[in-house]
């Protein structure tokens, strides 16, 4: 019996297309949260803007870097190349760096609480999700 390994065409195109259209989001927020002005800040909640000041440069970094490296793995899947994995590989240690700086170098633990952590692990989650994907659907 002859057991097909790679994923039908129709559902790779809609799994690769919802993980452009994931990754696109994540460099939307990147840019926003980048982009934020000085009245923005002033506006967020205390708790908010004090985690926001405290966030170490190179944590944007590793943010820009996990959606950058994101979204080209999400184009080298729905193009069936081998370098997706390696992006969504990169991607997932940047996502891994960014929230683990922001745990320990920000007050966010205060700010949010064990409900805060439910949206760092859905985006490792997916991240771990993707780069399985891509390492069977580009072999």
């Amino acid at each position: 019996m002859n057991v097909a390994t790679t994923p039908r065409p129709k559902a790779h195109g809609l799994i690769a297309g919802a993980a452009l259209a994931w990754n696109l989001i994540g460099l939307l927020m990147f840019v926003l949260e980048v982009f934020m002005t000085p009245a923005q800040v002033a506006a967020l909640p205390t708790m908010d803007r004090a985690v926001h000041e405290a966030m170490p440069a190179w944590t944007q970094v590793a943010f820009g870097v996990a959606v950058g490296t994101g979204v080209l793995g999400s184009i080298g899947l729905l193009l069936r190349r081998r370098w997706a994995v390696p992006c969504f590989a990169v991607s997932l240690v940047a996502v891994l760096v960014q929230f683990g700086g922001a745990y320990l170098a920000t007050p966010l633990w205060q700010a949010s609480g064990v409900a805060g952590l439910i949206m760092p692990m859905v985006l490792v989650a997916i991240g771990v999700l993707l780069l399985r994907y891509a390492r069977r659907a580009t072999a």
